[in-house]
């Protein structure tokens, strides 16, 4: 075979190399959807318009929001779960993406039909009680609720979200037997709180902040792994409990079998949009801890808090939702 003059040969690579070039390219070709899998105005949708811009900047395509509520996010889940995965289509949930295969007797998806592509922010919770309960630490707490075994109550807001897992999980560790009183909402939770018909309660530090600030609620507190700036004198469980951890989180998953090219040109979206001081000053008024963690620690962590979950609802003996 005769070979090829050097002029040809160059030619031929510089050809190769731009189509390669091309190739590496072609994600995004077309706008990317992001699945918001509750109503528009509650904290998921907020993240999600915050790093909505960047995200389109990086990605050089429209990044749409389509709120798909229902079912406890899990309408939107499944919607996800069941497109083509391609890379165009995104979710944005918190922990209850980790919770439902353990709170829900029959799931259209599971948490395998998933890549976690990056957990976007962290968010504190705290352990709070009534002013009228004569018990100011955890470790009063526990010892006044091991003297009245199934007399106390604590106040949720549904079953089976991380606020009411996390209570349950501080029962399970501390040995004490307190009852669930669940309310609509954090309002009249705080109310009922405040009055002294709830003892105690797992919630959002952004919501209790105003009332522990202002001496309308005790703060006892935090279940996270370390204490927060905005309440830098309340200890976490875990200096009276060592090893308890428990937060909430928001994150991105894609479905299984995404592209890497694609991967990785969402993560890199991800990084430029939490990094918009916008962004992080927004976050950081709502008590967010920013995070961007990357598809493989997101990965780690996730499977861990399903396995958590899982493990939280059995031992409680939690009724399996329909």
């Amino acid at each position: 075979m005769k070979a090829l003059n050097p002029f040809c040969a160059a030619a031929l690579a510089a050809l190769a190399l731009a189509s390669s070039a091309c190739l590496a390219q072609s994600y995004p070709a077309k706008p990317v959807r992001l699945v918001v899998p509750f109503p528009p105005g509650g904290a998921v949708d907020l993240i999600a318009r915050l790093i909505q811009p960047k995200m389109s900047e990086s990605l050089g395509q429209p990044f749409l929001i389509e709120n798909r509520p229902g079912a406890a996010g899990n309408v939107g889940v499944e919607a996800v779960a069941r497109s083509a995965p391609d890379g165009y289509t995104v979710v944005i949930n918190t922990n209850g993406q980790a919770i439902s295969p353990a709170i829900f007797k029959k799931l259209s998806w599971e948490a395998k039909d998933f890549i976690p592509l990056s957990q976007l922010v962290a968010s504190n919770l705290i352990l709070i009680s009534s002013p009228k309960l004569p018990a100011a630490t955890v470790a009063e707490f526990i010892a006044y609720a091991r003297a009245k075994p199934g007399v106390l109550n604590y106040g949720g807001t549904g079953v089976g979200n991380p606020l009411h897992l996390t209570m349950e999980l501080l029962k399970l560790t501390a040995g004490i037997d307190i009852v669930a009183v669940h309310y609509q909402g954090d309002a009249p939770l705080f109310t009922a709180m405040m009055s002294g018909q709830v003892e105690a309660a797992v919630v959002p530090l952004s919501t209790a902040l105003p009332l522990v600030k202002s001496g309308k609620i005790r703060a006892l507190a935090i279940p996270g792994a370390k204490r927060v700036s905005a309440l830098p004198e309340v200890p976490t469980i875990a200096e009276t409990l060592p090893g308890f951890e428990s937060s909430s989180w928001q994150g991105l998953f894609v479905p299984a079998k995404t592209p890497r090219d694609a991967l990785d040109a969402l993560h890199r979206g991800v990084v430029r949009a939490l990094a918009a001081p916008e962004v992080r000053e927004r976050l950081a008024s709502f008590n967010y801890e920013l995070v961007g963690s990357t598809p493989e620690q997101f990965k780690a962590m996730f499977e861990a808090d399903v396995a958590k979950f899982i493990r939280i609802v059995r031992d409680a003996k939690i009724p399996l939702q329909e």
